[in-house]
């Protein structure tokens, strides 16, 4: 009697490790998620915001059309991607551009004292960073997750759990990190 007891108290342990670790991995599986949705709401946000700062500045500086283009298209990008890589890659790419635009900006005193380009430049700095603030909270929470998933016993256990992939980080490619970092010549 005592040899089943004791044996059913390991599998008891052992079912409430088991427990434990898919809890843990659906917990930040769905932190993941989350973090990832508060990424999209203030992409959605930041790209409302462009049009207008578009408009505005077009008001200013109308022989810059190229500059425009290459926001509005960078705006489309970052609106129609959807993995975390499309979206990196997107971002990257608007980051760009938005820099170019803000150059053009700088080139027209009037536009810059202009109130309704400071609101809207504003807005477009507080977007950012939430979206700075996103982006960090989703890295933490995939780095949780990945580590957590990779770590022993876990990972004994979390393919079969169906947890089989890392989460990808959010991340900027090396030309972006390179372009933020070099000022934008503007040249009439």
């Amino acid at each position: 009697m005592s040899t089943v007891l004791i044996v059913v108290i390991v599998l008891v342990v052992i079912a409430v490790i088991l427990a434990g670790m898919y809890n843990g991995l659906v917990r930040l599986n769905q932190q993941a998620k989350e973090a990832w949705s508060d990424i999209t709401v203030q992409l959605k946000r930041r790209a409302d915001l462009i049009p207008n700062l578009v408009n505005t500045v077009k008001g200013y500086a109308s022989h810059e059309k190229g500059v425009f283009e290459e926001v509005t298209k960078a705006r489309a990008a970052s609106l129609s991607a959807q993995s975390v890589e499309e979206v990196s890659k997107a971002e990257n790419q608007f980051q760009q551009t938005m820099k170019s635009l803000f150059a053009v900006a700088e080139a027209y005193p009037d536009l810059k004292a202009s109130q309704n380009f400071q609101e809207l430049q504003a807005e477009l700095t507080d977007t950012e960073d939430k979206v700075q603030a996103s982006r960090r909270f989703y890295n933490g929470v995939v780095r949780d997750f990945n580590t957590k998933r990779t770590t022993f016993p876990t990972n004994i256990f979390a393919n079969m759990l169906g947890f089989k992939e890392d989460k990808p980080f959010f991340e900027l490619d090396e030309a972006a990190t390179a372009a933020i970092q070099e000022p934008v010549e503007v040249k009439f």
